[in-house]
């Protein structure tokens, strides 16, 4: 049976959370607020859970979900061959709107669909989320509505949508705040290097770049770097001709004129959607 919560009321956040616990451990789905959107959650290693997520939504397995995690340590344990820059940016944007597509631990016994031996992980910055992801660890979850509707910005959104597939409705207000605007999450591809964005979202390029300036956009454009544009040619020191002897001239001297400066060139930038 169904049963929705009141979460802004402490009573039944904590008999909400209690049960959303008790329906994963029992393979069920339950929805939640995240940072970006309203998210359905499912078991990240029961692939009975994962299928019924996915069977909720009206999702094939070509369309895999991303997992949440409660802590930036659950990093290593979920991913391996992590890049140097997927670690900062997960340092500077965990808990926030960052998905990273990684390489999956092949030892995981999981099976979220057909992932390619990829996971996309996230650490949402709500407390309801880390809350329930702290009592029940990684959690399959993508954005709470039935593909190709509009994502679930309340609990009775989802719910209008999702109805009794779910077992257990986490309401904590409207998500992302009220006169916020509604961005999923922007997600890279840490598979390889460089870095590429795959969906913009919550975090902007520019920020994305003040941490990992090579990075790849959506369109396939690495930035432009500063040192391989031509340099101004610097106008040519000239000498009075009075201070110079003409006859200390060499006959085939040409008159000095400014050369434009060589460039120096430029140092080469370094070599999985419907997310929460």
């Amino acid at each position: 049976m169904t049963t929705s919560y009141d979460c802004t009321a402490a009573e039944q956040r904590a008999a909400g959370l209690e049960h959303a616990q008790r329906a994963i451990r029992e393979n069920k789905c339950v929805v939640f607020p995240t940072d970006t959107v309203y998210g359905i959650a499912a078991d990240a290693f029961s692939p009975l859970a994962v299928t019924l997520l996915l069977a909720s939504k009206g999702r094939s397995r070509k369309m895999p979900p991303p997992v949440l995690i409660p802590r930036l340590n659950a990093l290593d344990g979920l991913a391996t061959d992590v890049p140097a820059e997927a670690r900062r940016l997960a340092e500077a944007f965990w808990p926030g709107g960052l998905t990273l597509i990684l390489h999956a631990q092949p030892s995981l016994d999981w099976d979220l669909g057909e992932t390619k031996g990829t996971v996309a992980l996230r650490i949402p910055a709500d407390e309801i989320a880390q809350d329930l992801l702290t009592l029940t660890g990684p959690l399959a979850v993508s954005s709470a509505n039935r593909t190709g509707h509009a994502a679930a910005q309340t609990a009775a959104e989802a719910e209008a949508q999702l109805a009794e597939s779910v077992e257990v409705y986490l309401e904590g207000g409207p998500r992302p705040a009220e006169g916020a605007e509604a961005l999923a999450s922007t997600i890279i591809d840490a598979t390889a290097l460089p870095l590429r964005v795959v969906r913009q979202g919550a975090i902007s390029l520019d920020r994305l770049r003040a941490v990992v300036p090579g990075l790849v956009d959506v369109d396939g454009n690495a930035p432009v770097a500063v040192d391989a544009l031509p340099a101004e040619a610097e106008p040519a020191e000239t000498v009075p001709a009075e201070t110079v002897p003409a006859e200390a001239l060499p006959a085939e001297a040409v008159p000095a004129q400014a050369l434009p400066a060589e460039a120096e060139p430029g140092a080469a930038p370094g070599a999985g959607s419907g997310s929460a």
